[in-house]
């Protein structure tokens, strides 16, 4: 059967998973590495009803939005994937795409667009990474012809698509130091001390992950996590990490004898320092508040930006002091913590019972007393019972996952009809379908967007609703 091939065809605009895209013979293609306005041949690899899926052939002509990727992973590794688009351009498209999500999706009327919320950073912005170890690094297609490459193991990041494969990095602009100093000199010294990497496929192995996490305030945190309790050999590499980086602050391990790579739900054990991080955000008045950060804790990746978000959130919610305030989808009780002092009680939601735990904490550390946290499902939480005792919230604060509301909750919050609603999201799309159910009730006075993560295509954005 003949490939399909569009030849000369010229990318018009991103979508939303960050996929050039390209109109041919009244069809639109989604290709990965294009940039708007580069001229390719595609490969056709996919065809679905209304789109297919293209491979780059060949550039025929280079977009002058391209700029050159700072990271020799660029292509292979998906973490970056707008490292060749200008960042002006970058945040061009993010505000299109939380505009067109309004307007198109949500066919909603939004009374004040205002323009996004740069990052300050665009590199090392990130206060947490995870690396994990793979007894079969990844292989690029240069590095297929040597066969002294095989079988080689590798510490870095899973290859997009493919649970079992991981790309051996090298360097990394996301985090900053000591971060790609402690992935290189623990991969140079399990190498060398013949540590064996694990193997997702034979469940085999003694190394699984690696994570780093870093605050503003200069602490870090490193957590090891083996498939076993091998003390000789876990001692031996983590007394090598702890000599080697004196900085760390907080050093921890974590044992994970499950067939997957997920060790959120997994107790983990303290080798040297404190078994927590401590972060600071700043309110608009001065006031520092404080978060411990355990090995399990959510907190948004990007701590700068993230201090931005808050404080258009406290500013759009505009509490007088006398208001019952609903954080919906409340993970660390970082939004509740921020908003407390201005309200007469806040009462915060989330699913995650380690999250609840770690929202008591950090309310107890900055002294807060008029909130209270509650863990169990959003859908089965919002009754009528534990609003009578609660109190019916005038403010709803709302910050679901990227699937956006359960039609429940939705319907929930517009029986309670607080007078305000503020909305943050992590996906426009999903976001506009939401406050779309709500429209006969609630107009969206101003949107505000912010990039937490430059050179992807992911965009956060702030919606204020208010009771017609």
């Amino acid at each position: 059967m003949q490939q399909e091939i569009a030849e000369n065809a010229e990318a018009i605009d991103i979508g939303e998973e960050g996929n050039a895209v390209v109109r041919h013979n009244d069809r639109v293609i989604f290709v990965k590495g294009l940039v708007p306005g580069d001229v390719a041949d595609i490969k056709i690899v996919k065809k679905r009803k209304k789109y297919a899926m293209g491979k780059i052939i060949s550039i025929k002509k280079l977009s002058p939005l391209r700029v050159q990727p700072a990271c020799r992973h660029f292509g292979t590794c998906g973490g970056c994937k707008w490292q060749n688009l200008d960042y002006e351009n970058q945040i061009a498209f993010k505000q299109k795409h939380v505009e067109d999500a309004f307007e198109r999706i949500g066919k909603l009327r939004v009374d004040e667009k205002f323009p996004i919320i740069r990052s300050e950073n665009i590199f090392h912005y990130r206060n947490k990474l995870e690396f994990t170890f793979s007894a079969k690094r990844w292989l690029t297609h240069e590095e297929m012809g040597d066969t002294a490459n095989f079988n080689q193991p590798g510490l870095g990041f899973h290859v997009p698509g493919l649970f079992d494969k991981v790309l051996d990095l090298k360097e990394c602009h996301l985090q900053p130091e000591p971060s790609n100093a402690i992935r290189d000199a623990v991969r140079e010294f399990t190498v060398n001390e013949k540590m064996p990497y694990f193997d997702l496929n034979a469940q085999e192995g003694l190394l699984r992950n690696l994570m780093v996490r870093n605050t503003t305030t200069g602490e870090v945190m490193v957590v090891v996590v083996f498939a076993k309790d091998d003390k000789q050999m876990r001692d031996k590499l983590l007394h090598h990490i702890s000599e080697k980086f004196p900085q760390i602050t907080s050093l921890q391990y974590i044992i994970n004898t499950k067939k997957n790579d997920v060790f959120s739900d997994l107790p983990s054990v303290t080798y040297s320092g404190k078994d927590y991080i401590t972060e600071h955000l700043v309110k608009k008045n001065g006031d520092i508040l404080k978060f411990r950060i355990s090995p399990q804790s959510f907190f948004q990746t990007n701590t700068l930006q993230a201090n931005a978000l808050y404080q258009t959130v406290s500013e759009y919610a505009n509490l007088q002091g006398n208001e019952i305030v609903y954080d919906l989808y409340t993970g660390c009780g970082t939004i509740a913590s921020f908003i407390a002092s201005q309200a007469a009680s806040v009462v915060g939601i989330e699913y995650v019972e380690q999250a609840v735990a770690d929202a008591k904490k950090n309310a107890q550390l900055n002294g807060i007393n008029n909130v209270d946290f509650f863990a169990g499902d959003m859908q089965q939480m919002l009754t009528e019972e534990f609003c009578r005792h609660h109190g019916i919230p005038n403010v709803i604060i709302t910050d679901p996952p990227r699937a956006g509301m359960h039609p429940d909750v939705v319907n929930a919050i517009l029986k309670m009809a607080p007078e305000k609603i503020v909305y943050v999201s992590c996906n426009p799309s999903t976001q506009a379908r939401d406050i779309a159910l709500m429209k006969e009730k609630y107009t969206v006075k101003k949107i505000q967007p912010f990039d937490m993560f430059p050179h992807t295509s992911h965009v956060e954005n702030i919606a204020l609703l208010v009771r017609v």
